[in-house]
C-alpha cells in the first residue's frame, strides 16, 4: 500500500512545519516540531512520505495521457493542440503552488543533512529522487528553468528575480540527484510495489536518460548531438543493474499481459512501481468511466494506422498480408499478436452486468474507430462504467518498459546483439504469443510501413522494430506524447489520421463473429433494423466537427473528425506564463512565443 498516496494524514506533521508558509520563498520557522521530525528516523520517514504526492494522479491516471498522441482518436481536441488555445496567457505549470513541492523537498534536504540520525542518507536519497522527478517534469515542459537547491529567503531578491538556468545544466543536476538516490536508498525491493526503492530509482533513470538522449540527438537546433551517446549509455548501464524482475506470464498467453492492468494488487514479478488503490479507503481511479462512458471521458479509441503495427502471430508484419488495407475488422484481428485481444474488444470478449456474462463487441455508441480499449478496464459494467470506482492498481513503472528503454538505447548506439534482442524485444514478443525468427533474429530489412509510420524519420530496421514494440507494449501507459516530443515528431500530433476499421459498404456488420450484427453504417434517413441493441452510425457526407465519415464516401475506413488539430514547433516547450514574466521579466520567453 502506498502510504504517500493513501495515508495523507501523515502530512499533518509536515503542515505543522510549514504553517502559514505557502510560497516558494517562505521558510518555515524552526520549532520543537522541527526537532521531532529531523531528530528521529520515524520523523524523517514521515516527512518523505509526503513526497509521494508527486507521483501521477490516480483519478486521471497515466492511462489518459496517450489520448493526446498519434495513436488514439479521442473526443474533441485538447488545448495543447487546438488552434490558438495555448499561449502565454493560458499556459500553466509555473505558479507558486507549482513550486511548493520543490520547496518542501529542499527544506527537508537542508535539515536532514544536519540531522544526527544514522539512517539519514536513505531519506536524503528519497528526497533527491523526488527532486529529480520534479525537475525532469519542469524541464520537459518549459526547457530552461531556475535550478533551486535550497529554501529561498524572502529577502533574497537576487535569487527570486534570477533568470532561468540552461536546461542541459539542469539535466546534469537531475542525473546527479538520481545517482545519489541510487547510491543511498537502502530499500532494494518492495513486494507491495508502492515504495521508492533502489530499483525504482534505477528504472526511472532509464526513462529520464532515454528522454534526454533522444532530445539531444533529434533536437539539432541545440547542437548537443555529440552528447547524446553518453545518455544512451547511462540507460543501458542502469537497466543492467536492475535485478529481480521478469515479464509476468499469467494463466495463459492471451491473459498475462492484461492481468497486470486489472489486478487489485500489483504483480511484483513485473511491476516496479505502482499506486495501490482501495475500495475500503475510498481511493479510486476513473479508468472505466474515462475509457467507456460516452459522456465522462475522452472515449479514446485506437486508430487503424496504429493497429496495423501489431504483428501477425507468426511474427510477420500484418501489413505484408495481401489486401490488408481492405480487410474487415472481424478478419483483421485474427491470428495477431495476443496483446491486441488484451488491449481492445474483439472476438470472444465478454463483460458482465450484475454478475451475468454478456457478449461485448466494439460499441459504436462508445468508440469512434471500432478499436475499443479494455486494457485498464474491469469487465463488470456496474458500478465502474458509471462511477469512478476502479480500485485496480495504478501501474507507473514496470519491467517491460525498462527492457524497451534498454533496447532503444542499444539500437541508437548501433550495438544491439542477437542476445540483447532475444532478452528484450524477443522476450516481449514471446510473452505475447508471437512465434518465428523474430524472437531471436535481428531484423535486417526495414518494414516500409514502419518507415512511413514514423514519417521517414527512422530507417534503421532494428530501431524501427524496437519502436513498433514500444508502441504496442506501452499503449495507454502515458509515455507516447513524450516519445513524440523527444524524437522531434511533433507533426504527428496533427497529421496522424484518426482512422478506424474498414467498412466494405453501407449496411449492418457483425464485429465479433457471433452471427449477430452489431453496427449499422448508413447515410440519409435512419434505416429500420430488427437487431436489438445495434448501434447506428450516420456517415452522411459532412465536414462538421464530431462526425464519422467513410474514407471513400459509402465505403472505406471509418474517419473521425474531432476538430482541427494544430502543431507548431513552438509547442515542444510550453510558453512561460505571462503573469509570471510580469513578476520576473528576467525569465524571458521560450522560442516563437511572444
Amino acid at each position: 500500500m502506498n502510504t504517500g498516496k493513501i495515508f495523507n494524514y501523515t502530512l499533518a506533521l509536515v503542515m505543522l512545519l510549514s504553517a502559514g508558509s505557502c510560497n516558494l520563498d517562505e521558510v518555515p520557522v524552526d520549532t520543537a516540531t522541527n526537532e521531532a521530525v529531523f531528530g528521529s528516523e520515524s520523523g524523517l520517514e514521515l516527512y518523505t512520505n509526503s513526497f509521494y504526492d508527486l507521483l501521477p494522479n490516480t483519478d486521471v491516471g497515466v492511462f489518459q495521457d496517450d489520448d493526446n498522441s498519434d495513436l488514439v482518436a479521442r473526443n474533441g481536441v485538447d488545448n495543447y493542440l487546438a488552434p490558438g488555445a495555448l499561449s502565454p496567457i493560458t499556459s500553466t505549470g509555473w505558479s507558486l503552488s507549482n513550486w511548493t513541492d520543490l520547496r518542501n523537498i529542499n527544506y527537508f534536504i537542508e535539515n536532514a543533512e544536519k540531522s544526527t540520525v544514522s539512517a539519514k542518507a536513505h531519506y536524503l536519497g528519497l528526497a533527491r529522487f523526488f527532486r529529480a522527478l520534479f525537475y525532469f517534469e519542469k524541464v520537459k515542459r518549459f526547457g530552461d528553468v531556475p535550478w533551486i537547491d535550497k529554501t529561498i529567503e524572502v529577502t533574497d531578491m537576487e535569487k527570486l528575480n534570477a533568470p532561468r538556468d540552461n536546461r542541459f545544466d539542469v539535466m546534469d543536476k537531475v542525473l546527479a540527484d538520481l545517482d545519489y538516490a541510487i547510491a543511498n536508498i537502502t530499500l532494494t525491493s518492495d513486494q507491495s510495489c508502492t515504495r521508492i526503492t533502489k530499483n525504482v530509482a534505477r528504472a526511472y533513470k532509464t526513462r529520464i536518460c532515454l528522454f534526454e538522449a533522444s532530445f539531444r540527438k533529434y533536437h539539432t537546433n541545440y547542437n548537443k548531438q555529440a552528447t547524446a551517446a553518453a545518455w544512451y549509455e547511462e540507460v543501458v548501464k542502469e537497466a543492467d543493474e536492475i535485478k529481480g524482475f521478469s515479464l509476468h506470464q499469467g494463466a495463459a498467453p492471451d491473459k498475462g499481459y492484461r492481468e497486470l492492468f486489472i489486478a487489485k494488487s500489483a504483480f511484483a514479478d513485473e511491476t516496479i512501481l505502482s499506486v495501490a488503490l482501495s475500495s475500503n479507503l475510498q481511493v479510486y481511479s476513473s479508468a472505466n468511466r474515462r475509457f467507456i462512458s460516452p459522456t465522462y471521458g475522452n472515449r479514446p479509441s485506437l486508430t487503424r494506422r496504429f493497429v496495423n503495427t501489431y504483428l501477425n502471430i507468426d511474427g510477420t508484419p500484418f501489413t505484408s498480408n495481401a489486401g490488408y488495407a481492405t480487410t474487415p475488422f472481424v478478419e483483421e484481428v485474427k491470428n495477431r499478436d495476443l496483446r491486441l485481444k488484451q488491449t481492445i474488444r474483439l472476438g470472444d470478449y465478454r463483460r458482465t452486468e450484475n454478475g451475468l456474462p454478456v457478449v461485448a463487441p466494439p460499441n459504436f455508441n462508445q468508440t469512434y474507430t471500432g478499436y475499443q480499449p479494455i486494457k485498464w478496464c474491469y469487465d463488470e459494467r456496474f458500478p465502474f462504467d458509471d462511477e469512478s470506482r476502479n480500485d485496480n492498481a495504478h501501474i507507473i513503472m514496470r519491467w517491460a518498459e525498462v527492457l524497451l528503454n534498454k533496447a532503444e538505447a542499444l539500437a541508437e548506439l548501433n550495438r544491439m546483439t542477437a542476445a540483447d534482442w532475444a532478452a528484450t524485444i524477443g522476450a516481449l514478443r514471446k510473452r505475447a504469443g508471437i512465434t518465428g525468427a523474430t524472437l531471436t533474429t535481428l531484423p535486417t530489412v526495414a518494414d516500409p510501413y514502419m518507415i512511413g509510420f514514423f514519417a521517414n524519420k527512422f530507417t534503421n530496421p532494428v530501431l524501427l522494430e524496437v519502436l513498433r514494440e514500444r508502441g504496442v507494449e506501452l499503449i495507454f501507459e502515458g509515455l507516447r506524447p513524450d516519445d513524440l516530443r523527444r524524437w522531434k515528431l511533433g507533426d504527428l500530433f496533427e497529421d496522424a489520421p484518426m482512422n478506424g476499421m474498414y467498412v466494405p459498404a453501407l449496411g449492418e456488420y457483425d464485429l465479433n463473429g457471433d452471427g449477430i450484427n452489431d453496427v449499422y453504417f448508413y447515410q440519409g434517413a435512419k434505416p429500420p433494423s430488427t437487431t436489438p441493441g445495434i448501434a447506428f452510425v450516420d456517415v452522411s457526407p459532412s465536414t462538421a466537427v464530431g462526425r464519422i465519415q467513410l474514407s471513400n464516401g459509402t465505403s472505406g475506413e471509418v474517419m473521425w473528425n474531432p476538430g482541427r488539430r494544430e502543431w507548431l514547433d513552438a509547442k515542444y516547450l510550453y510558453p512561460i506564463p505571462q503573469a509570471v514574466r510580469d513578476r520576473n521579466p528576467n525569465l524571458g520567453q521560450n522560442p516563437d512565443w511572444q
